[in-house]
């Protein structure tokens, strides 16, 4: 029987998880939502057919069995907090928290409470991630032994209706983007054991462009470019970049780098994609038969965890793996505010390979 699902948060997002939840009906079905302003909840509802909240009333129903928190990030652990409270299972997006203390809390009260916490990015679980694991556990391109992994812009202010968090604290590249980069790794290379970085950022202020905001003045109090290395527990190296100041670049998301051959990957912010292996004897890029699902959208780790809330077992976009992700992102800022090589805390293992 599919669980019920309700969304807190109705923002840009939004959308997209209605979609990607009514890809697994036997699993999860979207039944409410909730917003700060309830009118934009009562407008949502409209458009999906849900039951539309306030968000103590949402919290209230006792029909609802999962809660995924849509607000923004700096509000994500306060809002997991009451989800966590009102007893329902908790899938948050990324990030799980703006520090470790929240984090680490959150994953405390849910295993006290016998609850479930998953976090977004579930990207890793498409047909793109699926293939690149997939080529690293036949050993397609030997043992992995280095990596790189570029996401640069120009930022969000140019077409987002809504950019000035992005430029605060728990925001900018490494909050809001390299949730997709480093998740995609752990998912093909294990846990992160070390981090070095240095960071900067071009502007201090940014200009907004949409429409609905268009010339909003938009203070920047973050860093919006921070290069990194990442050592992992397998012995593998990888090259970070996450940047809002670039305008332009021809560099892949990820390649992976083995000890008999190479693999480009495609963005890991999206669910397909093409993946590539350098094939020596022709010289030449040969892209590789996907494997898994590249038809999926955000509701696939919402799915899953339904799955192991259900019927039990484990499940792969889990809080227990945000909170590491988490770590990383900390350990970045750390490491380039203090010069230093920040050794993580926690760990987490790969998740499994989907089925």
């Amino acid at each position: 029987m599919a669980l019920k699902v309700a969304l807190l948060g109705v923002g840009n997002i939004a959308p997209a998880y209605m979609i990607g939840c009514g890809k697994f009906p036997n699993d999860v079905e979207v039944v409410a939502c909730a917003d700060m302003v309830i009118e934009r909840a009562q407008a949502f509802a409209a458009q999906y057919n849900l039951r539309a909240y306030s968000v103590a009333d949402l919290l209230a129903q006792p029909d609802i069995d999962i809660v995924i928190n849509l607000t923004i990030p700096a509000a994500h652990a306060e809002v997991s907090r009451q989800i966590i409270a009102a007893g329902k299972h908790l899938y948050s997006e990324k990030p799980f928290a703006l520090s470790r203390e929240d984090g680490r809390a959150l994953l405390d009260a849910a295993a006290a409470a016998g609850l479930k916490t998953g976090c977004a990015p579930d990207t890793f679980m498409g047909a793109g991630g699926q293939t690149a694991r997939s080529i690293i556990d036949t050993g397609l391109i030997g043992q992995p032994v280095a990596a790189t992994a570029f996401m640069m812009g120009h930022g969000p202010e140019g077409w987002h209706p809504n950019p000035y968090f992005f430029f605060q604290p728990g925001a900018g590249p490494v909050f809001d983007m390299a949730p997709y980069y480093i998740t995609a790794m752990v998912n093909f290379f294990g846990a992160v054991t070390q981090v070095s970085a240095m960071a900067g950022r071009a502007f201090t202020e940014r200009i907004a462009e949409h429409e609905a905001v268009k010339g909003q003045v938009i203070p920047v109090n973050v860093n919006t470019h921070t290069t990194g290395t990442l050592r992992f527990e397998s012995g593998v190296l990888a090259t970070v970049v996450f940047s809002f100041d670039v305008w332009h670049h021809d560099l892949p998301p990820i390649q992976v780098h083995g000890t008999t051959s190479s693999m480009t990957v495609p963005d890991p912010n999206i669910f397909g994609g093409s993946v590539q292996v350098w094939d020596g004897a022709e010289k030449a890029w040969q892209e590789v038969a996907p494997i898994g699902q590249a038809d999926v959208q955000r509701g696939i780790g919402v799915a899953d965890m339904a799955r192991a809330i259900r019927d039990g077992g484990d499940y792969r976009a889990s809080g227990e793996l945000a909170f590491h992700v988490l770590d990383v992102m900390i350990a970045l800022d750390e490491a380039a505010t203090n010069g230093t090589t920040v050794t993580l805390g926690s760990r987490v293992d790969r998740p499994a390979a989907v089925e």
